[in-house]
């Protein structure tokens, strides 16, 4: 179980990442390479949300600093993730700061009251349909706190509570910014395949909205 009594959200391969960290942890360099192959999708896609094409870059510093303190770890594999996004996250702050740009605040909608997820996954219907980078740019488009939940519990996979920690807050909350979030991708998905279509921008980072 999860804090706050929440199970945790376990990923098909976790057994397979926790064994590899264990082994790298003891100075496997080819452990260390499963691990890598397994996190690294997931975190590419959380930093592309918050950075852009900057996110290549700022994956190799925290694979850097990863690499430097694995030995400090203590987990499972999805321990792991949660880690490893929370060293990402920080990264890529700093990279922001660095360029002087900051995520924008969060914008809660103060006027929509959301229904709980349905029988079907919300984030299955609204990204199945589209290709990862389209995914993302949806994502990048939504408020701060929504993309960083999305981009944590669909894409690095984490649970509520995981996602929580990496953040700094109350699962809950954690839970309601992901599901408002899906629910924004779901309707602008509706009004894509109503003929309505979707703004393009260009490339965002996170947070800034059409």
């Amino acid at each position: 179980m999860g804090q706050g009594g929440e199970p945790r959200r376990a990923q098909p391969y976790d057994g397979e990442l926790g064994a590899a960290v264990t082994r790298a942890q003891d100075g496997d360099e080819a452990a260390f390479a499963v691990a890598y192959r397994i996190v690294q999708p997931g975190l590419l896609g959380y930093l592309r949300g918050i950075v852009g094409d900057d996110a290549e870059d700022v994956a190799s510093d925290a694979w850097l600093e990863i690499a430097r303190d694995l030995g400090r770890f203590k987990g499972d594999g999805a321990g792991f993730r949660g880690w490893t996004a929370t060293i990402a996250r920080h990264r890529a702050l700093d990279h922001l700061r660095r360029l002087r740009v900051r995520p924008r605040s969060a914008v809660l909608d103060q006027d929509v009251v959301l229904d709980l997820a349905g029988p079907h996954s919300t984030h299955d219907e609204a990204l199945e349909s589209l290709s990862t980078e389209h995914a993302l740019e949806l994502v990048r488009g939504l408020p701060r706190d929504q993309a960083e939940a999305v981009l944590l519990r669909v894409v690095v996979g984490l649970d509520g509570p995981a996602a929580a920690r990496v953040l700094g807050k109350r699962p809950g909350a954690v839970r309601t910014a992901a599901h408002r979030g899906l629910k924004r991708l779901a309707h602008q998905l509706g009004a894509a395949s109503a003929g309505e279509g979707v703004t393009d921008g260009g490339p965002r980072t996170l947070g800034e909205s059409t």
